[in-house]
């Protein structure tokens, strides 16, 4: 038997040598994923040790060398009747239809009925936040010690790349957000307080709808709304993005210059009853915003949820209405865009957007984008519907002043308007509304990316192919273990950069020490 010195067994402890097989040096750096605008969200079901606990206790880090304290979100979820959300001002039919929404103790849909975390409330964080397996031999401080959970990120587009992640259950030092902000979301009323001031229901003023003035500004770009439905300001600032306003408004109607339902009609700024809406919950945190609304003209239940992001925003429009004809949904931009460049996947040569009318080639789109000096817009949809022989196809417009389809919302000119337009269903689109008893449904989801100027046709579609390939993640429990019967030791929080194998000695170190058992550790040939 020979004894080695107490530093060489130290540095073989903390490497993995005879003690801890599965962890390897040379795996203990940073992430190799590659999808900085992607988030990945998971439920407490994925992580089922940390339910219970309270929502704001559960925190994050990555492991680089060093433990990191990162962002991460808990956002609340529970099923709640649409009485709930409008009040109960709705007819018995509408106000007994649940589903699970999100939650908001500032809006009528109210609070979790479960405030703890539990199976259905989502955690998010940023993929770009992920590192490396950590060491075994160490926790971070702050946290409640074998309450960790391993998330391990995978990319189902790039084999071979991973990330991880680490939720644990803090002890009250902690703040959630890690002392950053990726989003900021200001909901603001003219009228003031949602509760109090909000006309629900067909009792509009003067077909004065609910104007706002809310804000959701990252350090990548600003969006605006002037109403529930009213989305009237994009900026791009990213990657010298010039930072002006390329949106005149994002619209929804039946068909091209049919005026009889749009984005005004369903905020109250047009006699056209009924007219109600409401806001199922708006909410901000470190990781994102989420605005949340329902209330279309006669589709009460049709719904919208917007999800933003620091690089992304996520559109779900769940349609909720009695059979109708079509439906388009499409971005008509502002007299700012002119000059940008416009594509999609029929039409991977572009064209430009100027005011002046272009025919490009027509048909079932999935993705689009805009590009110029101003910045990138690339957009990528689906649609999950159980409709028979349902089938869509693009929309495009660019006339300054729109003669040719007059514009029923917004400025008088068409800019770049483009998006999908749902109009050959034999017979229409079905009743998909739940308060008459009907089954079909309509769900669409749209991922916007904002980029630099320039992005390639390459580009567009790679996203286009992170969208509909969300980052895969599997969950495990994790905890420092002992090591020959000595407890684990809590370490500082250190920058990127320390040496990783320097500082799992130094806490070997700490831990023999502080048992007196450094005389040990010895290693048999």
């Amino acid at each position: 038997m020979k004894r080695l010195g107490v530093f060489a067994a130290l540095a073989a402890l903390a490497m993995g040598v005879g003690f801890a097989p599965e962890w390897r040096a040379d795996a203990a750096g940073g992430s190799t994923l590659n999808r900085p605008e992607d988030p990945v969200v998971l439920t407490g079901a994925d992580v089922p040790s940390l339910v219970g606990i309270m929502p704001g206790d559960v925190v994050a880090f990555r492991y680089d060398t060093a433990w990191v304290q990162i962002p991460v979100q808990v956002d609340e979820r529970d099923t709640k009747t649409f009485g709930a959300v409008y009040n109960n001002t709705l007819p018995a039919a509408y106000n007994a239809v649940s589903t699970l929404q999100y939650t908001d103790a500032a809006t009528f849909t109210g609070t979790d009925a479960d405030p703890t975390f539990d199976a259905n409330d989502e955690v998010a964080f940023m993929a770009n936040d992920a590192g490396g397996p950590a060491t075994p031999f160490s926790q971070p401080p702050g946290i409640v010690a074998n309450s960790g959970v391993q998330i391990a990120i995978t990319d189902p587009l790039a084999s071979g790349q991973k990330g991880y992640v680490y939720l644990f259950k803090q002890n009250g030092s902690l703040s959630q957000g890690a002392g950053q902000s990726y989003v900021g979301y200001t909901f603001s009323l003219n009228s003031g307080n949602y509760k109090t001031t909000y006309t629900l229901g067909d009792t509009h003023p003067l077909l004065a709808g609910n104007p706002e003035n809310s804000t959701i500004v990252t350090p990548n770009y600003t969006y605006h709304f002037g109403d529930r439905w009213q989305e009237d300001v994009m900026k791009i600032s990213i990657g010298g993005a010039t930072n002006v306003d390329i949106l005149d408004r994002h619209k929804a109607m039946f068909a091209p210059g049919n005026c009889v339902r749009h984005e005004n009609t369903f905020d109250g700024y047009v006699n056209t009853l009924p007219i109600e809406g409401a806001f199922v919950a708006n909410k901000v945190g470190a990781v994102r915003a989420i605005r949340s609304y329902v209330g279309a003209n006669s589709g009460p239940l049709t719904q919208r949820d917007q999800i933003f992001y620091g690089q992304r925003q996520e559109i779900r429009t769940y349609l909720r209405v009695h059979a109708i004809a079509s439906i388009m949904d499409f971005f008509d931009y502002s007299p700012a865009a002119s000059g940008m460049t416009y594509y999609n996947d029929l039409n991977t040569g572009g064209v430009t957007i100027d005011g002046v009318p272009e025919t490009p080639l027509a048909g079932a789109i999935v993705w689009q984008m805009v590009t110029g000096a101003q910045g990138t817009v690339v957009q990528s949809g689906s649609t999950s519907t159980n409709i028979p022989n349902f089938a869509y196809t693009s929309y495009y417009y660019d006339q300054a002043p729109a003669v040719s389809t007059p514009q029923c919302s917004g400025d008088a000119a068409s800019y770049g308007s483009s998006g999908t337009y749902v109009s050959s269903i034999p017979g229409g689109i079905p009743c998909t509304d739940p308060g008459t008893s009907c089954t079909n449904y309509m769900n669409t989801a749209n991922t916007l990316y904002y980029e630099a100027p320039g992005t390639s046709v390459a580009m567009a579609q790679a996203l286009n192919a992170k969208a509909n390939a969300p980052l895969a993640h599997t969950t495990q429990p994790w905890s420092a273990p002992s090591v020959g019967g000595i407890a684990e030791a809590a370490t500082p929080l250190a920058p990127s950069g320390s040496g990783g194998v320097r500082d799992a000695i130094l806490v070997v170190m700490v831990a023999l020490v502080g048992f007196g058992a450094i005389g040990a550790l010895v290693v048999r040939r």
